[in-house]
């Protein structure tokens, strides 16, 4: 019966297709998601004069959106620059490489990202330090057919509660494996690739390893960026004027599970992604968001593997999850906007884990915050405050294997579960200098006495839990205060090159302590990526 079903749905999608394929397509242009980038584009995102559909990240620009013109300028695109020499237009204006013909484009870029940092942390003088070389090819084949892809080889030096965080967990926050066997540094590497084909205006197909985040805000309660790339098959339909549908399948990887063979490092596990968002009006959205991660199977019957139900393009009910040895981990969840003034926005997340959990009502988190742009009427001036909670337990499952990470990291919000977060972002940016300031206050409970108290999401949720009522930071009272500021000169907005100089403010405290960490960073960088240490 459910696979009739799940045949019936394909035969809607493809109808679907053929029906929207009678449009013409537009050139697109794929960038990747960087908060410190896509602020700059608020007047045009989030302007009451058009519909545009905001929430799923990294954003696909056409040639005839209602943002290409913002883009093009904060680009540079469109000045002649024939009269400098070739030296200065590369370093200043220009890609590095950079075709650009009928048929195909191509743009090849280097990326460094070095910075140097002095400070103390713990009480202790200390040297920071991060020397990344990477580089970035795109473009496109005719109107239907892009790519990108981006590389990263990296040594570092971080503060003492990075240096934790990447020995406890094993990976770089949000980039890859650590590779060093000795403390002191890190060295990792990374790929990112994506290549999409667009049939018509309303149909875009990705297929990469690369992120996806789903929300208005900072945070996501739903589908960040945070943790590293993963392998997907990303769908996106605009099934009308005002409805966008994004369909996406995953392929990540669990450290602490135990591993079926001797030839696989870790176990595997599939993702699957379906958002639907409905641009009301011009001023107000709903979106309807819902996730399954699921085991995959080996020769021993362990686990299911992919089912067509995964396929299915409708959402998750408990009639088309197919059985196996280990349940599916299901969570639903909506995102919502309403543009409460011409320059300011007000949104929100909801997010259900459906988890076998000792009190389900510690599984209902949610985020609420407002942005601008524009304020005070000083042009490009931005801001966003925002508060999330998300209660003890949620994203975690009784399997660990299917609770919703990626290589131990979060698949939504770095600090996992069981906690409260407020946090305020302003960011400026005049001429060629870009000024952003950051600062955030939140309140969790870690683990104390071998107690699981829910932060923890890769830990089982029905195993060593308190005897105690279950709250909202429960365990060991913990608080954070984090704050930071950076100050840059923009040099080449083709590839987002500047000078920087930043200050970083981070103190948590507990009945074990009080750790305090103070740097301040000076750099040259580049590269349009969200780089997370607010944790």
């Amino acid at each position: 019966m459910n696979r009739i079903y799940v045949t019936k749905c394909f035969r809607l999608l493809f109808l679907l297709i053929l029906f929207f394929s009678k449009n013409t397509t537009a050139q697109l242009i794929y960038q990747p998601y960087s908060y410190q980038f896509y602020q700059k584009l608020n007047s045009s995102v989030y302007s009451p004069s058009n519909r545009l559909h905001t929430s799923i990240k990294p954003l696909l620009i056409s040639e005839t959106g209602d943002i290409k013109d913002s883009y093009d300028s904060l680009m540079g695109n469109g000045v002649d620059h024939r009269g400098e020499s070739w030296a200065h237009r590369k370093i200043f204006h220009e890609h590095l490489i950079d075709l650009n013909t009928k048929e195909f484009t191509f743009s090849a870029d280097f990326l460094p990202d070095l910075i140097l940092g002095k400070g103390r942390d713990l009480n202790e003088k200390k040297n920071t330090y991060l020397n990344t070389r990477g580089y970035q090819l795109f473009g496109t084949i005719g109107s239907q057919f892009f790519f990108y892809t981006s590389g990263y080889e990296n040594q570092a030096r971080f503060t003492k509660y990075e240096m934790d965080y990447i020995d406890k967990v094993g990976m770089v926050p949000g980039q890859a494996y650590d590779r060093t066997t000795t403390s002191g540094s890190k060295d990792w590497a990374y790929v990112t690739a994506l290549i999409g084909y667009k049939p018509n205006k309303n149909i875009t197909i990705e297929l990469g390893e690369d992120k996806t985040f789903i929300g208005d805000g900072y945070r996501s309660l739903l589908l960040s960026d945070y943790a590293a790339a993963y392998p997907l098959l990303r769908v996106t339909a605009t099934l009308s004027k005002h409805i966008q549908y994004m369909a996406m399948w995953s392929y990540m990887e669990d450290q602490k599970a135990i591993p079926f063979n001797s030839f696989s490092n870790n176990r595997r596990k599939w993702g699957a992604f379906h958002y639907i968002d409905w641009n009301i009006t011009n001023r107000a959205s709903f979106g309807f968001f819902n996730a399954l991660i699921a085991e995959e199977a080996n020769d021993k019957g362990q686990g299911h593997g992919f089912d067509l139900n995964y396929s299915n393009p409708i959402f998750f009910s408990s009639g088309l999850r197919p059985s196996g040895t280990t349940p599916d981990h299901t969570l639903f969840g909506f995102n919502g906007k309403y543009k409460v003034l011409n320059k300011t926005t007000v949104y929100g997340q909801l997010l259900f884990d459906q988890s076998t959990s000792p009190n389900t009502n510690s599984n209902k988190s949610f985020q609420l915050g407002f942005r601008g742009f524009d304020f005070l009427k000083l042009k490009n001036l931005n801001y966003l405050f925002e508060y999330n909670s998300v209660g003890a337990y949620t994203y975690s499952n009784q399997n660990p294997i299917v609770s919703y990470n990626h290589f131990s990291e979060p698949l939504a919000h770095p600090y996992g579960a069981n906690f409260k977060e407020l946090l305020g972002i302003v960011n400026y940016s005049i001429g060629k200098f870009d000024l952003q300031g950051k600062v955030i206050y939140s309140k969790y409970g870690l683990n104390i006495n071998n107690n699981n108290y829910g932060k923890d999401i890769t830990l089982a949720n029905n195993i060593n839990l308190p005897s105690t009522a279950i709250t909202n930071g429960q365990g060991m009272a913990t608080t954070l205060k984090f704050a930071e500021g950076s100050i840059a000169y923009l040099i080449n907005p083709k590839y987002n090159l500047r000078l920087e100089a930043g200050a970083l403010l981070r103190e948590e405290q507990n009945t074990l302590g009080d750790k305090k960490t103070a740097i301040i960073s000076f750099g040259l960088r580049s590269s349009f990526r969200n780089l997370y240490h607010d944790f």
